[in-house]
């Protein structure tokens, strides 16, 4: 199924760009969210008609995220949790105590923007944890997980 994309999607294609992809994908995801249009003559004409305003609105969230990804950066936040004498936490540390930390912290920060590379956090100690609030803008921060 061919679709425009109204905005840029990480690994699909840009603002504009006509791309092939699954049916499911597209109307379960991409239209319900706005992503994307059904790539009819209609649409490909109303969407060269908008084209200006859409570029305008994404270069506006480019530079909404970069100004939150400046704030982010160089952060770091610490939580605690209860851990066994070797360092192991008696359960783990995932992308909502995350978030939850920055936000109460006064950064707002959703739970889909956290990305943990090496899954859930099972261990005191500094980790690294990547915040992507843009396909193009993306900050590394620091978690420090400390026992009770």
């Amino acid at each position: 199924m061919q679709v425009i994309l109204l905005e840029r999607i990480a690994n699909l294609g840009n603002l504009g760009d006509l791309v092939n992809v699954k049916p499911g994908f597209a109307r379960n995801y991409l239209v319900p969210q706005g992503l994307a249009t059904v790539a009819t003559e209609g649409n490909i004409k109303l969407f060269e008609e908008r084209r200006i305003e859409l570029e305008k609105a994404s270069s506006d969230r480019l530079q909404a995220a970069q100004a939150r990804g400046n704030e982010l950066s160089g952060q770091s936040i610490e939580i605690t949790g209860r851990a066994s004498d070797e360092g192991k936490l008696f359960g783990s540390v995932s992308v909502i105590e995350v978030a939850d930390a920055f936000t109460a912290k006064g950064m707002e920060l959703l739970k889909s923007e956290v990305q943990l590379p090496e899954g859930p956090i099972k261990n005191i100690g500094d980790h690294e944890v990547q915040i992507i609030l843009h396909p193009e803008v993306s900050v590394d921060v620091n978690v420090k997980v400390i026992a009770e």
